[in-house]
């Protein structure tokens, strides 16, 4: 049984989710906003991610970073962010006795920061180091890569944190403006986890959200199929070996289909036992690393093979990844192979949400992208369910060789050479 859950919804629309835990002795505040890099014009990309920053930085309650940092780190706790393609979220976690703390501070936060010019003026820097930083790093940089390869130029496709001369261009009033478009009542869902009773957090929460006014949202451009970028990206360094991406398009968070794909992903790349691993890394010694892995947006996701492989191996660890693949349309998973995949895949779904933050930040994405908390006694069920001939028509359906793009981080590289393995 998984752990239950509660919902309600103020009068302005902001959403509470509450998943209690009498027996921690922690509780997860995490306040996400709807709102992403894929929400934002061109000429702003990478606001929500400095905008995310820039909420560290002091309210007229606690005038700095440090002062906001000390209220939670101060009871032994711990306070974060982070930025995606489509949401924001705004986390801390302390021990249960410090709840009302908490959540007065994340609040104080989304709803009262300064933004001073000079304060963003000097953050700014900060985030261009970031982005550096993340330039600097060849998997992280193969991994951004691969999504606009496959994305293309439109917003899916652009980086979360923008670029160090976008960056340089954001003022005071455009960070106003953004908060004001997207960061309405009926947009946010406060998600808390852990020691502490519904009727504890909604009677905290009134209060301290009830003045922020609700209003329409600005629309997010539809995910364009037919929009893509090269097929094949690189960036030679020089540096001893390759990160290589492949990237396939797949389908939204929530199709039909995505409980097989969960399943086939644990076939083909997810742990040791898995057939990439096996192939590459055991068989034929190609690579120290290799894995499958996915990620969705609401409407398109991205289905990637990784390897960090030497240069005179790259074209064979491609070829041998996409026969791999290829397997998949053709054969059916053997019982056997497919018992273990599901277990796998099963168990590590259960050993993610021990905690009241893993918990707390689940049933909080959950409400947020899909207006709705599926169980985890639902999910384990539908992944059960999943047959070999399931598998292979989702492989089938994803898979194809022709849609596949590839991006390379690494010393030497010819985007002929590495087209000519795609085929």
């Amino acid at each position: 049984m998984g752990a239950t859950w509660q919902v309600t919804t103020l009068p302005n629309r902001l959403r509470i989710i509450t998943t209690p835990l009498p027996a921690t002795q922690a509780v997860s505040v995490s306040l996400f906003v709807g709102v992403g890099s894929r929400s934002e014009p061109r000429r702003l990309n990478g606001i929500t991610h400095f905008l995310e920053h820039m909420v560290f930085k002091g309210t007229e309650k606690r005038p700095d970073a440090v002062l906001i940092a000390q209220e939670i780190e101060g009871a032994g706790g711990t306070l974060n962010a982070y930025t995606n393609k489509e949401f924001t979220c705004y986390w801390n976690i302390v021990p249960y006795d410090r709840f009302e703390t908490a959540l007065d501070v994340a609040a104080d936060m989304l709803l009262n920061s300064r933004l001073e010019q000079d304060e963003i003026d000097r953050e700014r820097t900060v985030v261009q180091q970031e982005l550096k930083r993340n330039h600097d790093n060849p998997g992280s940089w193969a991994g951004r890569l691969i999504g606009t390869s496959v994305y293309g130029e439109q917003p899916p496709g652009w980086d979360v944190g923008g670029s160090v001369e976008l960056v340089q261009e954001m003022q005071r009033p455009d960070f106003i403006d953004h908060i004001g478009q997207w960061y309405r009542p009926s947009n946010i869902v406060l998600s808390v986890a852990g020691n502490v009773s519904h009727e504890q957090v909604v009677a905290q929460a009134e209060p301290l959200f009830r003045d922020l006014q609700d209003g329409p949202l600005p629309t997010v451009t539809p995910y364009d199929a037919s929009v893509t970028g090269p097929r094949v990206v690189t960036e030679s360094r020089p540096i001893d070996q390759c990160t290589m991406f492949l990237g396939i398009p797949i389908f939204g968070r929530n199709d039909p289909d995505r409980f097989a794909l969960r399943v086939m992903n644990d076939v083909l790349g997810a742990g040791m036992s898995s057939r990439l691993f096996r192939e590459v890394r055991e068989r034929r010694g190609l690579a120290y690393s290799v894995s499958s892995g996915y990620g969705y947006l609401a409407d398109a996701g991205v289905f990637t093979i990784s390897a960090g492989v030497d240069r005179e191996k790259l074209t064979e660890t491609i070829g041998v990844c996409l026969d791999e693949a290829a397997r998949l349309t053709e054969d059916l998973v053997p019982p056997e192979e497919l018992r273990k995949a599901k277990d796998h895949n099963i168990g590590r779904f259960r050993l993610s949400l021990e905690t009241a933050h893993s918990l707390g930040q689940r049933n909080g994405e959950l409400l947020l992208t899909r207006d709705a908390v599926e169980s985890i006694d639902s999910v384990v069920g539908q992944v059960e369910a999943i047959t070999a001939e399931d598998v292979r028509a989702v492989a089938r359906r994803l898979l194809s060789r022709e849609r596949v793009h590839c991006a390379v981080v690494g010393p030497g590289l010819d985007d002929d050479e590495i087209a000519r393995a795609l085929v």
